[in-house]
């Protein structure tokens, strides 16, 4: 139990630094554009390269862990997270610019891959809080890194201090795995005669469906906590630093819900906790639609979506994992929705808020999460489907 632990907090402490480093990007991409001489849509696709280099990292992560110790990979993740974030306020060509988020992308998916895959390995049939509690230290990290940066722009300081901050967090971080975790092995290597099997009929199309939803979820999620920064400031609904601390609502309201979530994930099943996030996401977007102009409003969208998107993620992933033996392999494929989905919607909404407006960006989420529920439909489906042969196989 002792040794479990030990795993759980090395795990928690990755899913802390993939926050701060992800959210920090929001309120720096007009910081980033100016340093660079790019457009607003041009410097947006750091999203979809670094979701590019995230999917790269997922695949690579889909095989590795299986085959090597998750210690070492993840420990060299994170140490290479710092020297890139360190680097990325002092880049003034935007190409290079992109090839760092690329790389970063890259350590992100197999940070994101090891730990979710680990997490399931430590614990088995009680990993749902376990899981759940993992991405509420990623809404944790994604909400001190703006928080922390408006402190420091509010105080007279630049957004680089910000970078280099969480460039030592991911080093100390990194140090610490690689002299302290012991991972736990594949269960490919411990499967026994008659174990719950990765192959089979209706496993395809559920692996699909989960890879669907996450796709569309994260699309959402970070759309929104990557662009409301930029949506505030266009509207003229916030000045730099209350659009940071904007930012930081959203964050904040997200590690809430996911620290609720973590004894919901013990008292409800999966399935009902999706319906019901995934019923006040569409709720508090759909105000934002309907009044993109008030400040009130995306203060209160802000919040509400935050908190209602919290449980989405780590329920969806655990309900595919109670239908199949998630494998490292598995895993990375469900997993490659999440890299996807951080890629393309993000990316493009650049361009998009340019040509459209920027209300547009909340009609692309609120799209995006109608998405996700019909995927969450396709999971209920298909794992009934598979459940019911199994049980007359």
């Amino acid at each position: 139990m002792r040794i479990a632990i030990q795993r759980s907090i090395g795990y928690f402490l990755t899913f802390v630094c993939l926050g701060m480093d992800m959210a920090v990007v929001g309120p720096t991409l007009p910081a980033l554009a100016g340093q660079t001489g790019s457009t607003l849509g041009a410097i947006g696709m750091v999203f979809l390269l670094s979701a590019g280099g995230a999917t790269l990292g997922t695949l690579l992560g889909s095989w590795i862990f299986d085959k090597v110790s998750g210690r070492v990979v993840l420990a060299a993740a994170q140490i290479g997270s710092a020297a890139l974030m360190f680097l990325v306020p002092h880049v003034p060509w935007i190409y290079l610019l992109m090839v760092l988020f690329v790389v970063k992308g890259v350590a992100g998916g197999l940070v994101n891959t090891g730990a979710n895959t680990l997490m399931l390995w430590t614990h088995r049939e009680k990993s749902a809080p376990f899981v759940t509690a993992l991405h509420f230290f990623f809404g944790l990290g994604s909400f001190i890194s703006p928080f922390l940066l408006g402190l420091l722009l509010g105080a007279g300081g630049a957004y680089a201090d910000g970078y280099h901050l969480l460039a030592v967090f991911d080093l100390l971080v990194g140090v610490i795995i690689l002299a302290f975790l012991r991972p736990p092995a594949s269960p490919q290597k411990k499967a026994e005669p008659g174990a719950a099997v990765s192959s089979g009929r209706f496993v395809v199309p559920l692996v699909l469906s989960a890879m669907l939803y996450l796709f569309f979820y994260v699309s959402a999620e970070i759309t929104f906590g990557g662009w409301v920064y930029t949506y505030a400031i266009t509207l003229n609904l916030a000045d730099a630093v209350r659009a940071a601390y904007l930012t930081s609502i959203f964050w904040l309201a997200f590690t809430i819900g996911r620290l609720i979530a973590i004894p919901a994930a013990v008292r409800f099943a999966p399935w009902r906790v999706i319906a019901v996030a995934l019923a006040g996401c569409a709720g508090f977007l759909g105000l934002l639609v309907l009044f993109p102009g008030a400040p009130s409003v995306v203060w209160i969208t802000a919040a509400g979506a935050g908190f209602c998107m919290a449980p989405v993620w780590p329920s969806g992933y655990t309900l595919a994992g109670q239908s199949v033996n998630l494998t490292a392999r598995l895993s990375g494929f469900i997993l490659l929705g999440d890299s996807i989905g951080g890629m393309i919607l993000p990316g493009l909404t650049g361009w998009i808020m340019e040509a459209a407006g920027a209300p547009a960006m909340a009609q692309l989420v609120l799209a995006s999460l109608v998405a996700t529920f019909l995927a969450y439909l396709g999971i209920l489906y298909f794992g009934k489907r598979r459940k019911e042969t199994v049980g007359t196989g």
